[in-house]
């Protein structure tokens, strides 16, 4: 079976601005692929060139085993591509919008499709509805509808739920979920960490134009060593000797980063000696978000949003 995306030696730069300097990347048919990283590191250079909308520099890309040059019809057939931006025609109603885009690929008698599409992101109500009329949320549910009206083999989510309400990013997430088990590739870009920790079975983070990690998510958040611990105590003070372990202080907890498990017991037995009693404690193993900060250098600004294209 040919791999979904194949990326070979992938370079391309903007005059002096090299925005992706020789990535090497295989999505297997039938991955959650999420692909990471900061502000700037690549990503979206890497997705258009990927769907045909930039060339590179040097070195190829193939979709289901088709070059995205040499054999651009193939490779765009087997991809379906929902941009970040909010790309609408403005006359025309949403029905209409996919059954144009059914066209675009040759498409007829796709109307049970279209049917199917439109029920599971919750647009039926707005199907003859003008895409001006849309509120932002509904756009980007167009943005999904139009991206799958051909049934592609591989889509690319790029921050498909980035300003929609939280009953689309559910419902979304549960047609898609679906779509993966039918057999799609689905990769995808977020600002929410959560969603890719959750959805996704490897994960590629990308800095500078780099791919600096490349594994499954399980597998990342395991090479983590560090663990923290939340404690609430009695007397609020914490004892001189676990002072350097403190990371920060949390409406009345103090949060402890501790080099691994053996750890805890020394600062139980630390709290032992100064008589101090625990009223809450908590155990907060590692996640995706402190795999990116620890791999990458570069500090999260929050769990929700610290990635950004």
């Amino acid at each position: 079976m040919a791999l979904a995306i194949e990326v070979k030696r992938l370079r391309k730069s903007f005059g002096a601005l090299h925005a992706l300097g020789g990535v090497d990347l295989e999505i297997e048919a039938g991955e959650f692929f999420a692909l990471l990283g900061p502000n700037g590191a690549g990503k979206t250079t890497l997705i258009n060139i990927i769907a045909g909308l930039t060339l590179a520099t040097s070195g190829s890309a193939s979709v289901m085993g088709h070059d995205v040059v040499l054999d651009y019809r193939q490779a765009r057939r087997m991809l379906g591509v929902v941009p970040q931006e909010l790309v609408y025609d403005p006359f025309f109603t949403v029905r209409e919008t996919l059954t144009i885009q059914s066209g675009y690929y040759g498409l007829k008698n796709n109307e049970a499709w279209i049917e199917e599409i439109l029920h599971q992101l919750d647009l039926v109500s707005k199907a003859d509805a003008n895409m001006r009329a849309l509120s932002g949320g509904m756009k980007r549910r167009v943005l999904v509808a139009q991206s799958l009206v051909h049934k592609p083999p591989v889509i690319v989510l790029d921050e498909p739920t980035a300003g929609v309400d939280v009953e689309l990013r559910q419902g979304l997430w549960r047609f898609i979920r679906q779509l993966n088990r039918d057999g799609h590739t689905i990769v995808l870009t977020t600002h929410y960490l959560d969603e890719a920790e959750a959805l996704c079975n490897r994960v590629a983070m990308l800095k500078q134009g780099h791919i600096v990690a490349l594994d499954s998510i399980r597998n990342l958040i395991s090479s983590v060593s560090t663990c923290s611990m939340r404690l609430r105590l009695s007397p609020d003070i914490l004892p001189t000797v676990l002072q350097p372990l403190m990371s920060e202080r949390e409406e009345g907890f103090h949060i402890l980063t501790l080099n691994g498990y053996s750890q805890i017991e020394d600062v139980l037995a630390a709290l032992r000696e100064e008589k101090t009693c625990i009223l809450e404690m908590e155990i907060l193993q590692p996640d995706l978000e402190e795999v990116f900060v620890t791999i990458t250098g570069t500090a999260g600004v929050t769990r929700a949003a610290a990635f950004a294209s």
